[in-house]
């Protein structure tokens, strides 16, 4: 058993009551490789921004669950080093799928954890959340749990159509699962697709699509059955068209990618809305990068002179969401 105090991590129970009051969002970017967790650790370091390093069941599989516990308390560390005296970093698993994976994560160092078990029945998904939060509140581990389906692709979760979260049931939900935070349905989704082109409008001048605005009405009933309560956002990514332009560029094929507007997340940040989750936009930004320098030096091998390149675009690409979107900047001096 490996406490998250130890690793200088925080849980996310702070950072959301002062984001909620604050009328801010704490960023939450999923990471699979050390480029990644050293983009956001230097973006958050110079913006002062709280932050939450979201791990999928995918990516714990892929860098290895051990070697993950180091990571995050090197990213701590890093942090402290780059002179962010007192870092707030929070390790989360995203989309735990079972009682024994979120266990797991508890038992390894995490400091939050989601339970996801939207895709059950009601009583089903409150029994499994309700056992999750028992479990990791023995800890002072948070939990974050969800109702309502998101449509779209990541990882492991996928889901053809979205089912928004109905207010009428989430006094009930957070009551008899005593749940930390919850993730709602609103109108985002996961993936660089997350709307049909059907489901879009054209922009007559570019011709990029233009997708549907999110169910705010939605959000405002929730907010008035649950008032104070965090709400995340999920499959929160804009899609940036610069990226997906010089991956199409470079030889890509990521035709009518689409994602949530800026306009909307700063919106919803300034909600109830205390934690909105980017992955999408990062992996954008890093095959963007790779593609140009292997488009421009077709002779490079070193993998220091393109994943470089990418971490800065990266790093780059965060403090523009910590600073434009999320409003969360020298919230953690």
């Amino acid at each position: 058993m490996v406490s998250y105090k130890e690793l200088g991590l925080v849980n996310t129970r702070e950072m959301f009551a002062k984001a909620i009051n604050g009328g801010y969002a704490i960023p939450a970017f999923n990471f699979n490789n050390m480029e990644q967790l050293q983009a956001i650790i230097k973006a958050s370091a110079e913006t002062k921004s709280p932050v939450i390093l979201q791990v999928s069941k995918g990516a714990r599989n892929y860098a290895n669950q051990t070697l993950l516990r180091y990571m995050a308390q090197g990213a701590v560390e890093y942090a402290k080093e780059l002179g962010w005296e007192h870092p707030q970093i929070c390790l989360h698993l995203d989309h735990g799928d079972t009682f024994e994976l979120c266990k797991s994560c508890v038992d390894f160092g995490f400091s939050s954890v989601m339970i996801d078990g939207s895709s059950l029945p009601y009583e089903e998904n409150i029994a499994l959340t309700k056992k999750v939060v028992e479990y990791a509140h023995q800890y002072d581990v948070t939990v974050e749990a969800e109702l309502g389906v998101l449509a779209g692709v990541e990882d492991d979760v996928q889901a053809e159509e979205s089912h928004y979260t109905k207010p009428e049931e989430v006094i009930d939900f957070a009551t008899r699962t005593g749940c930390d935070s919850l993730a709602i349905s609103i109108g985002t989704s996961h993936g660089a697709y997350k709307f049909k082109p059907e489901q879009c409008t054209r922009d007559p001048k570019t011709g990029k699509l233009v997708p549907p605005p999110l169910a705010f009405d939605v959000l405002d009933a929730i907010m008035e059955k649950l008032p104070g309560f965090p709400i995340v956002l999920h499959g929160s990514s804009s899609v940036p068209q610069e990226y997906v332009d010089i991956i199409n560029t470079y030889g890509g094929k990521m035709p009518d990618a689409v994602g949530i507007p800026e306009e909307q997340l700063r919106k919803a940040a300034k909600s109830a809305v205390c934690k909105i989750n980017i992955d999408s936009d990062s992996r954008l930004a890093f095959t963007a990068a790779v593609r140009k320098v292997f488009a421009e030096k077709p002779g490079e091998f070193d993998p220091r002179k393109y994943c470089g390149p990418a971490r800065d675009e990266m790093t780059k690409l965060y403090k523009h969401k910590i600073i434009e979107v999320l409003g969360s900047n020298g919230k953690a001096e």
